[in-house]
């Protein structure tokens, strides 16, 4: 992938504040529903999102992180990390919750640097964030497609300027016909690799996951066990 455009010198980096949706986790994970049984399944998932979390709020460029959810359990495990949990009051799908989060986590703050970040990235490491942030604080908009190419795992809205989220499916296109600015998706594999489908997960185990997603991964029985999580 050719390396994002660069205007003339650096943005002074704002504090971001980033929106992390999560789905109620019976409902999550539903791709892995012929390899992993329905208990498994919600375990990743809450399990995914905690890394994410605990990622995020590990990067200095990280004022606080948003999570827009309905789910009890997975609410109250991510407030127990230091997010603040918002319900998903619109109720109409990833990119009106997103939108919602984006609102709430600019409620009563003048430097309202905003990103939306996936919640199913295990692997994420506090430093290739900080660098996607230090890179988006250069446009007033823009996004880091998937480890496929084909979605968008984070969207960020500088001061000024609406998220406008388009997840789903094909978002990378969307994201850029959208006028985002696509950053340079090179060196920053933790970012990128999301978790839907098993390969995706032996992808992010290969990568080494999070404390949260190793001990969910180790406790998988052994008929769901995928490559890297025994013994993770």
């Amino acid at each position: 992938m050719a390396p994002m455009n660069t205007p003339a010198g650096p943005a002074a980096p704002p504090p971001w504040t980033l929106v992390v949706p999560v789905k109620p986790l019976p409902l999550a994970k539903s791709r892995l529903a012929g390899p992993l049984s329905a208990p498994s399944r919600r375990r990743l998932a809450l399990a995914f999102a905690q890394d994410t979390v605990e990622a995020a709020l590990a990067c200095p460029e990280v004022r606080g992180v948003v999570v827009v959810t309905d789910d009890a359990r997975g609410g109250a495990a991510l407030a127990a990390l230091g997010a603040r949990v918002v319900p998903d009051t619109p109720g109409a799908g990833l990119n009106a919750a997103l939108a919602h989060g984006a609102r709430a986590a600019r409620r009563g703050t003048s430097r309202g640097a905003v990103a939306a970040l996936n919640a199913d990235l295990p692997a994420l490491r506090p430093a290739e964030l900080s660098a996607v942030l230090r890179a988006a604080a250069q446009f007033p908009r823009s996004f880091l497609p998937d480890a496929t190419e084909i979605g968008t795992t984070f969207l960020a809205a500088l001061s000024g300027t609406e998220l406008s989220p388009l997840f789903g499916g094909h978002s990378r296109n969307r994201h850029r016909a959208s006028g985002a600015v696509e950053l340079d998706a090179r060196a920053v594999a933790s970012v990128r690799q999301d978790v839907d489908t098993v390969a995706d997960l032996r992808a992010a185990l290969a990568l080494g996951v999070g404390p949260h997603t190793r001990r969910a991964a180790a406790a998988l029985p052994a008929r769901e066990r995928v490559a890297g999580s025994a013994g993770a």
